[in-house]
């Protein structure tokens, strides 16, 4: 992986999500909203232009280095619709240029400026989700562990599917079951993703990066973990599912057998992916 140049990457990744055929939403926008370090871009889906559904404060996966609001347009667009939600992708700092904590600043900021905001773009404030995949999966769940630390907004749910918990230094089995990768990401990615996203290795330890290291996981909004059999992931995001469950919060796991990870961004032409999403979404139903 370090003969690739991580912009070299986001744009291989933007290229391929352009050729998807995206469905269609009632309303769309880009919008540029005020962060820690600067603006950042957010890209609003509505089902429809009625007020008051729910909203998913939603972050891409990039493996802290790549990938965009572009690259995850369809998988918004599908949750958009079958979550019956506003949705707001947010495009939150990556690595090398902007290294951790900023990610996580990010995606405080963004989702608080989701909670003010929501009623303008016909979302509830008091329905507010935190949702991701991979990295952003990692995203959304510090941002609703910093959120309970940190004064609000309150969190309905998380949403994470095949989630980062985990700083590689001790790697899991999964690592190396999987070392090559079944699908998108090998061990080898991800610890090049890793190298890109921290300043420092001794930063992986921080709960902030590696949720699977906090000391209190109490009290967090309930949450639905998705894991794929061939994912390097697995067994961490699996891990941090009991972690939670064991800290009483309501869990729940599951795991989709012969996929790999990524299968979610193929939602709409992936029988499973279409299910998955399906199963979320009305679990998320039950929690609003």
């Amino acid at each position: 992986m370090d003969s690739y140049e991580p912009e070299m990457l986001r744009t291989i990744y933007e290229d391929m999500s352009a050729k998807a055929r995206p469905p269609y939403v009632a309303y769309v926008e880009d919008r540029m909203i005020p962060g820690p370090r600067g603006e950042i871009r957010v890209r609003i889906y509505r089902p429809d232009l009625a007020p008051s559904h729910p909203v998913i404060a939603y972050f891409h996966g990039s493996a802290f280095v790549i990938c965009s609001v572009n690259t995850h347009d369809v998988l918004c667009r599908y949750l958009c619709l079958r979550a019956n939600a506003v949705v707001v992708s947010v495009d939150y700092g990556l690595g090398p240029e902007d290294k951790f904590p900023a990610g996580p600043d990010d995606s405080l900021a963004a989702a608080r400026w989701v909670a003010a905001n929501a009623s303008a773009f016909g979302g509830d404030p008091t329905q507010l989700i935190m949702a991701g995949d991979s990295a952003g999966a990692t995203m959304a769940t510090v941002t609703s562990m910093r959120i309970r630390d940190e004064g609000g907004p309150k969190v309905k749910a998380q949403l994470l599917i095949y989630p980062v918990t985990d700083y590689p230094d001790n790697a899991p089995p999964s690592y190396f079951e999987r070392s090559q990768g079944c699908g998108m990401l090998t061990a080898e990615a991800m610890r090049w993703g890793w190298s890109h996203y921290l300043k420092d290795p001794a930063d992986g330890a921080h709960p902030h990066a590696s949720p699977n290291r906090a000391t209190d996981l109490g009290s967090l909004p309930p949450a639905y973990v998705i894991t794929a059999e061939y994912d390097i992931l697995r067994d961490e995001g699996e891990v941090y599912a009991r972690q939670l469950k064991e800290a009483g919060v309501d869990t729940t796991l599951i795991r989709y057998s012969d996929m790999n990870h990524g299968f979610m961004g193929m939602v709409g032409s992936l029988d499973r992916a279409d299910e998955a999403l399906a199963a979320a979404c009305d679990w998320l139903a039950t929690r609003l």
